[in-house]
């Protein structure tokens, strides 16, 4: 029998508790899936290198890149399909997002950060100047005003415009108050969707961009795993 192998692709971070939680999500695979070889693998920052892993598959064995970023860009187009294309038997699968999970699990993290139902939301990402990402983030975006009754508006941390403080600043602008509409602690708040998996730099930048609160990433949440097993299956079907 063939063996298969599943090499997750993160980012990679050098912030501790983002690579506990990517690290928590390769052993949530591993759990799912008795007997399938798991193995870690990024692209920047830090190692196991994405192509030394791949270059150190055994022979024989088909393997399944496995993208764990949300959206299309640089890091699965070109990183990511040039290792998959080094090696035969090797595969690169779609990115986690869009996915009607990620908008639930996006709505549950801006109700912990107290969002009310006049509150105008950002969906903050880090950003690609690839416009399939922009697209990508879209279709989420419209996932997400299906399931909350607020005004959505995607930022982005880097390449793409608006940016999360731009974002931010439109949002207030459009729900500015007349001055005879009352009280200010009645103007609207503003809160940030943060649509990334786990802390780390751009997380961090949230904090200064205007926003009212910021909701937490996306991790922990063992339905990652499972989309990214989704991910792992539909590379294989398609062969």
């Amino acid at each position: 029998m063939t063996q298969d192998i599943l090499v997750a692709c993160a980012h990679g971070t050098s912030n501790a508790e983002g690579r506990a939680a990517i690290l928590a999500v390769i052993e949530q695979i591993r759990a799912a899936r008795p007997g399938l070889t798991v193995l870690d693998a990024y692209v920047d920052v830090h190692g196991p290198e994405l192509p030394d892993v791949v270059a150190g598959l055994p022979a024989g064995a088909r393997a399944v890149v496995v993208p764990l970023l949300l959206s299309v860009g640089y890091h699965v187009k070109v990183d990511i399909a040039r290792a998959a294309a080094s090696r035969p038997g090797t595969l690169a699968a779609g990115p986690l997002g869009p996915d009607e999970r990620l908008a639930d699990l996006l709505a549950a993290r801006l109700d912990e950060a107290g969002l009310g139902a006049d509150d105008a939301v950002v969906l903050a990402a880090a950003g690609s100047s690839n416009p399939q990402a922009a697209h990508s983030v879209d279709a989420v975006a419209d996932m997400l005003r299906r399931r909350i009754p607020n005004r959505v508006l995607p930022g982005y941390g880097a390449s793409a415009s608006p940016t999360v403080p731009e974002a931010v600043a439109e949002l207030r602008a459009e729900e500015a108050r007349p001055a005879d509409a009352g009280p200010a602690d009645d103007a609207v708040r503003v809160l940030i969707a943060s649509y990334l998996l786990a802390p780390g730099y751009f997380h961090d930048q949230l904090a200064k961009a205007g926003a009212d609160a910021v909701a937490a990433p996306l991790l922990p949440a063992p339905v990652i795993a499972q989309i990214a097993l989704d991910r792992f299956d539909a590379a294989l079907a398609q062969g």
